[in-house]
């Protein structure tokens, strides 16, 4: 593990370009695997998720091709075992996407407990939930275990929650199921569109992304395909609020305009001066003001992966701002060690935390316990007075690539160091 030295009180500045949406990545590949033939990803995020779900994919049969760089070409030609490594799988939340086309292809699926952000509050009941309507057959072993010996078959099928990756692996098994399958309660973010989109090119019969109801008409065999990721709006928007607490500028290329508008929205609430067009986000140096309020939402609404940078920022804003996080617990807790950086918080309880600014942070050491907070602690530690140090630096590089270089190329004074 890896250590991040930062020097805070550094005003940050300049250009990035963002690359593709890692909630897109990991769909995506988990969905090469519904066909023999070969599949081509561009734009695709080199982060540490995608080279975990890569390896996996390997491990099962499948030869990638391009691992590091922004092109993967993915073909599943035989599958030789229905359970996925699980020392992989335990690293990766993102692994239970591989339950439905394991099912699809082997008529079978064994899956340690995947791993990822909170693993233990984390459950995926509306996803076996989906897979059981469809025709698998839940199997008494560890883990996730599970049959479909006869393949699976449509159905009408209503979600519990509108779970991102629950909608997904339903869409993944409805789509190598026989007849037709009707999803309601979908998720309707942008990465589930996406992957609706790229089975489409893959020969699925599918209507309805982006609404609550989701239409698939299974088919027999799908076809090898080629997509471009878009960018990621939530690394955008992480790289406009580092700017932005620092009272520096810069401009984000990559994410698209509409996906930046529910980024935006709170930040100009803040007071941030920032323009989001042409598939830009550009801010500009600000006097920030509390919120008041700042509430987390399913599409299209403040999405929950931003809640933690944006708390951040607002012990950078001068009043009072509640952050209430109800779709996830423990997200809010990592951030209570800014109270030792001077930050004025108060934790009513695992969903909500009332945040004061404005107030000078000084630096010291933190822990990266999620993807999320860990590249808000970052944030907080460039504003900072002094020297903080960041670890492990590896959990922010699951889904930031090039983080190090990235940082010094805006101007901040950082260095890596092994622990």
């Amino acid at each position: 593990m890896s250590i991040l030295i930062v020097e805070g009180g550094r005003r940050l500045s300049g250009r990035i370009a963002v690359e593709g949406n890692k909630n897109s990545a990991l769909p995506l590949i988990a969905a090469c695997l519904l066909t023999d033939e070969e599949c081509v990803l561009t734009n695709v995020p080199r982060i540490r998720d995608v080279e975990v779900m890569a390896e996996i994919l390997r491990g099962l049969g499948a030869r990638v091709d391009g691992l590091g760089t922004a092109t993967l070409r993915i073909t599943c030609e035989r599958i030789v075992t229905e359970r996925p490594d699980p020392e992989l799988v335990g690293k990766l939340r993102g692994s239970v996407l591989l339950l439905s086309p394991l099912l699809a292809r082997r008529g079978a699926a064994r899956l340690a407990p995947p791993g990822g952000d909170f693993p233990a509050r984390r459950t995926i009941s509306t996803h076996l939930q989906a897979l059981v309507a469809l025709g698998a057959i839940a199997l008494d072993e560890p883990g996730h275990a599970l049959e479909a010996p006869g393949g699976l078959t449509g159905a009408s099928i209503y979600l519990d929650e509108a779970s991102v990756t629950g909608t997904e692996t339903a869409v993944l098994a409805a789509v190598a199921a026989k007849g037709r399958s009707e999803i309601r309660h979908a998720a309707m973010e942008p990465h589930v569109v996406e992957l609706c989109r790229f089975l489409r090119a893959m020969g699925a019969g599918i209507e309805g992304e982006g609404t609550p109801t989701i239409r698939v008409d299974g088919v027999e065999r799908l076809r090898g395909a080629g997509h471009r990721l878009n960018g990621d709006y939530i690394e955008a928007g992480s790289w406009g609020v580092v700017a932005a607490i620092t009272g520096g500028e810069i401009e984000v290329t990559g994410a698209r305009t509409n996906d930046l508008e529910v980024i935006a929205a709170p930040l100009v609430k803040m007071g941030l001066r920032c323009r989001y067009d042409d598939d830009t986000l550009r801010v500009e140096p600000s006097k920030l003001t509390a919120a008041r309020r700042i509430t987390t939402s399913l599409w299209p609404g403040f999405p929950s992966d931003m809640v933690s940078l944006v708390t951040v920022l607002a012990t950078q804003a001068e009043g009072r701002t509640l952050v209430h996080d109800w779709l996830y617990e423990l997200r809010l807790f990592a951030l209570e060690q800014l109270s030792a950086m001077r930050a004025d918080l108060f934790l009513c309880d695992s969903h909500r935390m009332i945040v004061t600014g404005q107030t000078p942070l000084r630096g010291r050491h933190l822990d990266t316990r999620d993807l999320r907070s860990g590249m808000a602690l970052i944030a907080a530690a460039l504003t900072a007075e002094g020297e903080s140090s960041i670890a492990p630096v590896e959990t922010v590089e699951r889904g930031y690539a090039s983080l190090l270089e990235r940082l010094q190329m805006l101007g901040a004074q950082v260095e890596r160091v092994a622990e």
